[in-house]
């Protein structure tokens, strides 16, 4: 109560010193007397002036110390139960809570900058004037830098890097290749941009996925070798087995002056017969390898979805009609444009659109949906998803290995073909199959 109190008195002592200038102006006091209530009168207005902002300067000063992150000052309290020790508590108590909420954001700060900086994947993270914020220990071993104050610093260690982190957007990665002590680093770099109170900054993962490469390759290799071996050896084997026998029986006819009858001569013409189709389908074999091996660079050109998907079902209207399939088209937006080889992607989409086609043949509702939308990242993505029977699990993580098939018929190269072209596109190619639902395959392309 005694801020009101003294402000109430002062008001009371002013109210009182007017009203006797105004006694003494009626009453012709004199001059000296007037002038004497006139001053006082003054000083009194500036003290209660002064008095009523005293509290105002306290709450003044207690927000600068705020926005200025002083929590140290500690305001008098005296315990008499007045205003203005209850302000001083209430002062105390806010400063004390902001200080320890300081203390706990500074700790988790530099709890995060420790994981940040002894993470094993390279970070870095730099605005848009390119001034490097904050860049982690791994990042500098696989830079080979000691330090490193702007992006543009990393050009002079891989200008394939620097154009990569520079271009990518949100989402996007690329594959880098850079010079190290160690030999040959392959770098996967992701790219993810961020907005932080107003001020645009990147943040880059840099990971070195030479020795996980180098195992798949080899997984790789050892997959290719057993499916050749095991291709080879099917067709080798029959063909040695009856050359062998149809030399034996020759020889053993030359060896005893026989002549060969027709029904004999017949069997021999069969048997060469039959080692001429099993070379042929070596000969096959052997070019579908050379298809996959050698996929032509893309020609890169705007693509209409909603043209090519309509070519698309012209060319399959007839085996669509045929098997009395729905085919739906779903574009969004519909004037949807892809950069590509329009050759390749057509391949793509009819390989797809055939798989979808011969597992929709046994299913009691025969439906086969393309679509084409944009997603949250802004990739495009084409779906070709059907309704026929899934594919088996076990099947599903080996359906792109080079002649890996689960059909009675096929080179088992279709989706492997569709893959590799993906990758030239710097793209991908994804599937999700449910058993007795359908398969869905996902195309995505990076832009």
């Amino acid at each position: 109560m005694d801020y009101k109190v003294g402000l109430l008195g002062r008001i009371a002592f002013l109210a009182a010193s007017l009203f006797l200038l105004a006694y003494a102006i009626i009453d012709s006091w004199g001059v000296f007397m007037i002038s004497l209530l006139l001053v006082l009168v003054v000083f009194q207005i500036i003290y209660l002036l002064r008095y009523s902002e005293g509290s105002f300067n306290k709450v003044r000063v207690f927000l600068d110390n705020i926005k200025q992150d002083k929590y140290s000052q500690l305001y008098p309290v005296k315990f008499d139960g007045t205003e203005t020790d209850d302000l001083h508590i209430e002062f105390n108590a806010i400063l004390a809570k902001l200080k320890e909420d300081q203390a706990e954001k500074e700790a988790n700060y530099q709890y995060f900058r420790s994981v940040f900086k002894h993470l094993s994947i390279g970070l870095i993270t730099f605005g848009e004037n390119g001034g490097i914020q904050i860049v982690n220990t791994a990042a500098k071993r696989i830079l080979h830098v000691e330090e490193l104050k702007n992006i543009g610093e990393i050009e002079g260690i891989n200008k394939e890097l620097h154009l990569a982190i520079n271009n990518l957007r949100t989402g996007g990665s690329e594959l880098i290749k850079i010079a190290h002590p160690d030999g040959i680093m392959q770098i996967s770099v992701y790219v993810i941009e961020l907005l932080m109170r107003g001020e645009k900054f990147k943040l880059v993962s840099l990971q070195n996925i030479q020795s996980e490469l180098e195992e798949k390759e080899m997984e790789a290799w050892q997959n290719l070798v057993k499916i050749l071996t095991h291709e080879i050896m099917n067709s080798i084997a029959p063909i040695s087995s009856l050359a062998g026998t149809i030399q034996g029986e020759m020889e053993s006819k030359i060896e005893h002056v026989e002549q060969i009858t027709p029904s004999e001569m017949e069997d021999y013409l069969l048997g060469i017969s039959t080692i001429e189709k099993r070379s042929q389908g070596l000969i096959s074999f052997v070019s579908d390898f050379r298809s996959l091996a050698h996929i032509p660079a893309p020609k890169f050109s705007s693509i209409a979805i909603a043209k090519l998907f309509h070519q698309l079902e012209i060319l399959l209207q007839h085996q669509l009609e045929e098997q009395h399939i729905e085919f739906i088209k779903e574009i969004n937006p519909k004037e949807l444009i892809l950069f590509g080889d329009q050759t390749q992607i057509e391949q793509v989409l009819i390989n797809l659109t055939q798989n979808a086609i011969q597992a929709v043949e046994d299913s009691e509702v025969k439906r086969i949906i393309l679509r084409a939308f944009i997603d949250e990242s802004g990739k495009i993505i084409l779906e070709i998803a059907d309704t026929g029977k899934g594919i088996e699990e076990e099947a599903l993580s080996k359906i792109f290995i080079p002649f890996f098939t689960t059909k009675s018929k096929g080179s088992g190269i279709g989706l492997s073909l569709s893959k590799q072209i993906m990758r030239r596109h710097k793209g991908n190619i994804q599937v999700r199959s449910t058993q007795g639902e359908g398969t869905t395959f996902k195309l995505i392309f990076n832009g």
